[in-house]
């Protein structure tokens, strides 16, 4: 029978350290892009469906993430089927939205472990949001920080950020501008929706690491053509989709910013084929950059129906999705 998981069932069965290491298991398979197709987009009338599927080369459940949103509502559903890689049954139906947050900032934080210097690190988050503070607890579960600065052009959003995270025992601050955030930042995490699609992060610290998972569509922005032509290094878990479906790249491209010889694929890194910050240059600035994709879903997804299994979550669905002979 088919497990049913509810946003409360995967928030309860979700570990920070269990879905890193899933993810650094899916990203170091061998590559292989019919695995996991680009993602599709159906649009209509202030109306999207976005689907990311992939068949996961280590064995683990097959499955697709389906996110359905209405712009004039501001609103968004997110459903996640999984499917027996032997059987081709329909093992799991899971609630997406917090695994969207989830498997987003655990990704960042596996490739920000890659990528930042050793030691402990001072972290700049532009964001006070959901994944804002998600990004923070990925990080703080494999490593270190020294100290966390958050920058939102709300007071009260800075202030509420701090208290969110009081449980983490990591010093915390608030700045009043993204400058004065990441100055002097080892890693600097953007995570915030800019208004008028304007440049978030417009200067990287020497030597930083950035984080960018707020620019996804041709016409959203987030990173300054400045910082993408600083970069000695841009990691993307989706190359092709980063470079040609992201405002961020799109605006480098048009400004004449050569980016494709510097741009590789967090699998590459992840599984040591290439080295994504190199020793030599210390002051270098390395960008990871996001889109998201079907991999980060179904590792994440996989490791929660585990969990939930074994501390008795979730719903069995009085219904079984029976395949059929072809």
């Amino acid at each position: 029978m088919t497990l049913f998981l509810t946003d409360a069932d995967v928030r309860a069965a979700f570990d920070w350290a269990d879905a890193i290491a899933a993810l650094r298991g899916a990203y170091a398979a061998p590559p292989d892009e019919t695995r996991f197709p680009s993602r599709s987009m159906a649009r209509g009338d202030g109306l999207w469906l976005r689907t990311l599927s992939g068949v996961p080369g280590d064995g683990g459940p097959m499955g697709a993430k389906l996110i359905a949103a209405s712009l004039r509502n501001r609103r968004a559903s997110y459903l996640i089927p999984l499917f027996d890689q032997e059987t081709v049954e329909l093992t799991a139906l899971l609630d997406g939205h917090s695994i969207t947050g989830f498997r987003t900032a655990a990704t960042s934080a596996l490739a920000a472990d890659l990528l930042a210097p050793a030691g402990p690190l001072r972290v700049a988050v532009i964001g006070s949001g959901f994944e804002a503070q998600n990004h923070v607890r990925a990080l703080a579960a494999i490593r270190d920080l020294s100290s966390v600065t958050v920058f939102s052009p709300n007071p009260a959003s800075r202030t509420r950020f701090t208290q969110e995270l009081a449980d983490l025992p990591l010093p915390t601050a608030t700045a009043q501008s993204p400058e004065a955030a990441v100055a002097g930042a080892d890693l600097v995490i953007c995570a915030a929706r800019s208004r008028d699609e304007q440049p978030t992060l417009r200067e990287a610290p020497a030597g930083a690491t950035v984080v960018s998972i707020g620019s996804t569509l041709p016409e959203q922005r987030e990173l300054a053509t400045e910082v993408i032509s600083r970069a000695e290094v841009i990691v993307a878990d989706m190359v092709h989709e980063v470079t040609e479906d992201t405002g961020d790249l799109i605006a480098a491209r048009k400004a004449g910013v050569d980016f494709a010889a510097k741009t590789v694929s967090l699998a590459d890194v992840v599984s040591g084929r290439v080295t994504g910050r190199q020793a030599h240059d210390p002051d270098a600035v390395v960008i990871y950059k996001s889109v998201g994709s079907a991999a980060q879903d179904l590792a994440v997804a996989a490791m929660c129906v585990r969990r939930a299994a074994e501390l008795s979550l979730g719903t069995r669905l009085p219904v079984t999705i029976s395949p059929v002979s072809k």
